[in-house]
């Protein structure tokens, strides 16, 4: 059943020391097509940074794109296919290069770049992102839905129901061998988190679950159990709408 937009339920931590799949492509100007108003390193002079896109940002780190891809099309795409939360969050630059499929020295920028911003402004970022329930976990996850890949993502939170780690753990179809709850969990113990959230996109548009993600959500649950750690919730996530899978489960227990 769908997550209605009213009443949602809190998620209840317990108390205890303490994942499936379904994409167009057009002639893309390069940099150098574009006019010169519309080319980012020109609009970084005339209006400044806070004034363009991340996608802008990001293919001014980069400099230039690939033999196969030219560098805004790259930005854009690794941006709408990782998340942006997702990617500021990402510390494997050989994980972010395979999932994204972008070069490893892009990678490595990336990653270099946002780790300069968490040092340098970290601490005046403000207070974490609060999770309590599955209508906050999809406002926090729903730029999932604009992916046209299917991508696995893991939030990993501490006692207080506060995300201290995003991450994208798989892109592909989810099914139970690809999977492990290795995976899923490893995440949370190198953090210290206490309970995770887990969401994936459905790039067809379909918001049932599957067998497959009752099968994976199950497993997940009881490995989470051995190990501590809670996995709270499942999502499924469509443009505007999502469901629960462990509300799926619990209602048919």
């Amino acid at each position: 059943m769908l997550e209605t937009l009213s009443r949602p339920i809190n998620y209840r931590l317990q108390d205890r020391d303490l994942i499936m799949s379904e994409p167009g492509s057009g002639y893309v100007l390069r940099v150098r097509d574009l006019p010169e108003t519309e080319r980012p390193r020109e609009r970084l002079l005339e209006v400044g940074p806070s004034n363009l896109s991340v996608a802008e940002l990001v293919s001014i780190i980069w400099g230039v794109g690939s033999p196969k891809e030219v560098v805004l099309a790259m930005a854009r795409r690794t941006l709408r296919e990782y998340g942006e939360k997702a990617i500021s969050n990402e510390l494997n630059p050989k994980r972010l290069a395979e999932a994204a499929d972008i070069p490893l020295t892009k990678a490595c920028q990336l990653i270099a770049g946002f780790e300069l911003g968490r040092r340098f402004y970290g601490t005046q970022a403000g207070r974490p992102a609060q999770v309590r329930n599955a209508k906050q976990a999809y406002r926090y996850l729903k730029d999932m839905s604009n992916s046209n890949k299917e991508q696995l993502r893991g939030l990993y939170l501490n006692s207080r129901y506060q995300v201290i780690h995003d991450e994208v753990i798989s892109i592909g179809t989810l099914t139970a061998n690809l999977v492990h709850p290795r995976e899923v969990f490893q995440p949370a113990i190198e953090r210290g988190a206490i309970a995770v959230i887990l969401a994936h996109n459905h790039p067809s548009g379909r918001l049932g679950g599957t067998s497959a993600d009752i099968k994976v959500t199950e497993q997940l649950v009881q490995a989470g159990e051995v190990l501590g750690i809670e996995l709270l919730d499942h999502l499924i996530i469509i443009p505007n709408r999502f469901v629960s899978l462990i509300n799926s489960i619990n209602r048919q227990s």
